[in-house]
């Protein structure tokens, strides 16, 4: 039985003996065109693997290798893997710390793809009260104490990095999103 692909699906194809993803941009009945412009039948593709999730700034690196290296993700990966074993130069200390962490997902996100994992929101919540969260002006960025729900003129939800780009003592009065809804 061959699968159901649909337009837009990531799909691997078999193509000179090698399995190379693509994605499909249009369907007609069992054959399908590729991103590519090549056509290819329903029965030499299959499902692409799931896209590796990174973070930001992963993701930053990855695209600067690969912008260097004319989009050659071989190229692209060499150049990272000597950053990180011989220069040992990665301007996060987080980055370096995450490929070696997850070395094998590291080396499928740049040659077969990857997402941007989200980031988790937080509240900063300063007084423990319902009027006790920062909130941003998104008019002219001055910054109150305020009803965390806000206003549209208001930013009230904010990543690790924004918080800590506003004011490093803040971290310790964010609060995940998730706790505060409960």
């Amino acid at each position: 039985m061959t699968h159901k692909f649909k337009v837009g699906d990531r799909v691997q194809v078999i193509r000179d003996s090698k399995i190379e993803i693509d994605t499909i941009t249009f369907k007609d009945g069992t054959i399908y065109q590729l991103q590519d412009k090549s056509w290819v039948e329903d029965c030499r593709l299959a499902p692409a693997p799931a896209l590796v999730k990174v973070p930001q700034n992963v993701k930053e690196q990855i695209e600067l290798a690969l912008h260097y290296n004319q989009q050659n993700k071989e190229n692209a990966l060499e150049g990272l893997l000597q950053d990180y074993y011989i220069r040992t130069e990665y301007e996060s200390e987080s980055v370096g710390e995450w490929i070696a962490n997850n070395f094998a997902k590291f080396i499928s996100a740049v040659l077969g793809g990857y997402e941007v994992e989200k980031e988790p929101l937080y509240y900063v919540k300063f007084v423990d009260s319902d009027v006790g969260y920062l909130n941003i002006s998104t008019k002219n960025g001055t910054a109150g104490v305020y009803d965390f729900v806000g206003t549209r003129d208001c930013k009230t939800q904010f990543t690790e990095s924004e918080i800590k780009a506003i004011d490093e003592r803040y971290w310790q009065f964010a609060v995940p999103i998730e706790e505060v809804s409960e």
